[in-house]
């Protein structure tokens, strides 16, 4: 079985204390995704807040609270740990995101999909 991979970006275009958005086409529809880099460690997670489903991003590739040290969804504030998306803050407070496997290879970062 071949590995189903989907290119994101380059490594050097996510600098520290960053955050994208990207939007992946899949066999099964399209997939919103987050990256972070965040001391020194690169995190993706499904772009969808565990309370409501929505968008997490309240601005095209701003998914990180002012301090940039969590991921914050924009309808209702609740506050995720980079490291494991786990709800701190907020309504939904102990869920927390769901993980995606990123894969970096010759400095360029993919999701896998398989």
């Amino acid at each position: 079985m071949t590995e189903e991979k989907a290119y994101l970006c380059r490594l050097q275009d996510l600098t520290q204390q960053k955050s994208r958005g990207f939007t992946v086409p899949t066999g099964k529809g399209e997939l919103q995704v987050l990256v972070i880099r965040h001391a020194g460690e690169i995190y993706g997670y499904l772009n969808r807040c565990p309370h409501t489903g929505v968008s997490l991003d309240w601005m095209p590739d701003q998914f990180l609270d002012q301090t940039g040290e969590f991921i914050q969804c924009s309808t209702h504030g609740a506050q995720f740990r980079i490291a494991d998306g786990l709800c701190v803050y907020g309504p939904c407070s102990g869920d927390a995101l769901t993980p995606v496997t990123l894969l970096i290879q010759q400095d360029e970062i993919f999701l896998q999909l398989t």
